[in-house]
């Protein structure tokens, strides 16, 4: 995915929240997800995913996530399958059986996980991480250089995918085909490349070090910001949501 984890600038009405609201409801609409098995629900919740993704312009980016995340949740959902005999017989297997509720359990775990990733990473995608770490300081009152690490790791995850990709076209510029052969030539082929990221790496962050020291990060305090992060009515309502979603959840989960 390009981009993956960037911010995109725009004026919809999740650019316009202010980040802590951003994050608890995306922190409650995944506890939400996990706190039942009901299907309806949970496809009601993908559904209201793909809505918030659409209202801000972000389908691209959120089917690109979608994909990423369907290839892990089949793994868990086929290893439900294979270990998790429940309901009426279907499938013989040598050690037990694959049955109708263990089907149900495998698309519910499928369902659950793209609904509950597509939030999270929508809050990456529209808000910037200098105002994320600020507004933990400002408004939840957290310790900057906690806040700050939190931000400078999510930031560096897309600068080190891209690193991994120059490094990638640098290599097939060189007659490695990385596309060809499979799963176990393509990961073969990629350890090496493990090196070269490693001291990209450590020089980065060295040099980010060196940067936030220059600049007196250790006499960073609360009042240093000059940004303000006002919660508007927008805000209260957007997070009354979030634990009317969560209550809901909770309350089919006990039934």
């Amino acid at each position: 995915m390009d981009g993956f984890l960037e911010y995109v600038p725009g004026d919809s009405f999740l650019h316009r929240l202010n980040p802590v609201t951003k994050i608890a409801f995306a922190i409650m609409f995944a506890i939400a997800c996990f706190c039942t098995g009901n299907l309806v629900f949970l496809c009601l919740m993908l559904a209201l995913g793909l809505a918030l993704a659409a209202s801000c312009s972000m389908m691209r980016q959120t089917l690109g996530l979608m994909k990423a995340v369907l290839a892990f949740s089949l793994v868990l959902a086929v290893l439900l399958l294979l270990t998790t005999p429940k309901g009426d017989l279907l499938v013989e297997l040598p050690w037990g059986y694959i049955g109708s509720d263990s089907i149900l359990a495998a698309v519910v775990t499928v369902i659950r996980l793209e609904a509950a990733a597509i939030p999270l990473f929508l809050t990456f995608y529209v808000t910037k991480m200098t105002d994320l770490s600020n507004s933990f300081v400002k408004v939840l009152h957290v310790p900057y250089r906690y806040a700050f690490t939190f931000a400078s790791t999510v930031h560096f995850i897309p600068v080190f995918m891209n690193d991994m990709r120059g490094i990638m076209e640098a290599q097939t510029a060189r007659g490695v085909e990385f596309d060809q052969g499979g799963m176990v030539r393509k990961i073969r082929l990629m350890v090496p490349l493990c090196v070269p990221l490693l001291v990209s790496s450590v020089r980065k962050t060295n040099s980010s070090a060196i940067a936030a020291e220059v600049r007196g990060f250790n006499l960073r305090t609360r009042e240093s910001g000059y940004k303000r992060y006002p919660m508007t009515g927008a805000d209260w309502a957007v997070i009354a949501l979030g634990v009317v979603v969560l209550a809901v959840a909770i309350a089919l989960g006990l039934l």
